[in-house]
């Protein structure tokens, strides 16, 4: 249904790619690189409404050992929270004060569901979903879409707006087993990010896709980044959690307020499966 709304004519070039709409973005941009097509849309969308999602998410799993127990996404990326914690000596406040930061920037972002003024002492008086991780560090899940328009060199110069390039990117992969890697780091990032070329350059925001509040400074850490770069202006996917389009709406948050010239190179992530399984990242650049 979603392709005949495209409504393309005459027939176009169309391909499928499962996980989330950046990984199609990626497929375009090699289709582009190649020189087969100069122009491409990339959109994506997801309908979570009609599951429960953190439960529907246990089917990503090891088929033979983790899936067969059923365990939900929210109590795997809990796990993943208390390692993290217990390791780097973060602590549940500074978790509350990643969500209360995201709530407020996402003040200015008309598609987040989740916005507003709050107090961390409010937050940490909520109680648990699964220990340490209480509802403001979580995801809340709506239905949404995500489009992106690609285009190449000169055609993009003559569209009349201030272009924007990816001048990287890259996307890895973890190994899905949650016993055999370690869940406090992500390794595959940290290799995206050397590919893409997030260092060879002074950083303006980063756009992440963090759907939980430590997964945010894990994926700070991989990719590089700062204390003074600004992460998710947009109050990212703790702001809007639409699946299979959240990353992709990283990649276009980002571009969108370059092209507003709020800064002139960013970094974009997004991810999937189980505790930062597979991650992609693109650095964009203005004119």
């Amino acid at each position: 249904m979603a392709l005949d709304a495209v409504g393309a004519w005459p027939p176009i070039k169309e391909s499928h790619v499962e996980q989330d709409g950046a990984w199609a973005l990626y497929e375009a941009w090699v289709k582009i690189q190649t020189g087969e097509v100069d122009s491409a849309l990339v959109y994506s969308f997801g309908k979570s409404s009609a599951g429960d999602l953190p439960e529907v998410l246990a089917l990503t799993l090891d088929p033979y050992c983790l899936a067969p127990l059923w365990p939900d996404a929210d109590s795997i990326a809990a796990l993943q929270a208390r390692a993290y914690l217990e390791k780097t000596g973060k602590t549940e406040r500074d978790l509350a004060e990643i969500a209360v930061r995201s709530r407020k920037d996402a003040k200015s972002n008309p598609h987040a569901v989740v916005k507003g003024d709050y107090e961390v002492e409010d937050l940490l008086a909520t109680p648990y979903v699964s220990s340490p991780l209480r509802a403001h560090d979580c995801p809340v899940a709506c239905d949404g879409a995500t489009a992106v328009v690609l285009v190449a060199g000169e055609r993009a110069k003559k569209l009349g707006c201030r272009p924007v390039w990816i001048r990287g990117i890259d996307h890895r992969i973890d190994p899905p087993a949650l016993g055999v890697r370690d869940l406090t780091r992500s390794a595959s990032t940290e290799i995206a990010a050397g590919k893409a070329g997030v260092s060879r350059g002074k950083i303006d925001f980063a756009e992440i896709y963090a759907p939980y509040t430590h997964q945010e400074l894990i994926l700070k850490g991989a990719l590089g980044l700062a204390d003074g770069v600004p992460i998710n202006p947009s109050g990212g996917a703790l702001g809007a959690h639409t699946l299979m389009s959240c990353g992709l709406n990283r990649i276009g948050d980002a571009a969108a307020r370059i092209m507003a010239g709020k800064g002139d190179r960013a970094v974009a992530h997004a991810t999937q499966g189980p505790a930062l399984q597979q991650n992609l990242v693109c650095v964009l650049e203005g004119e």
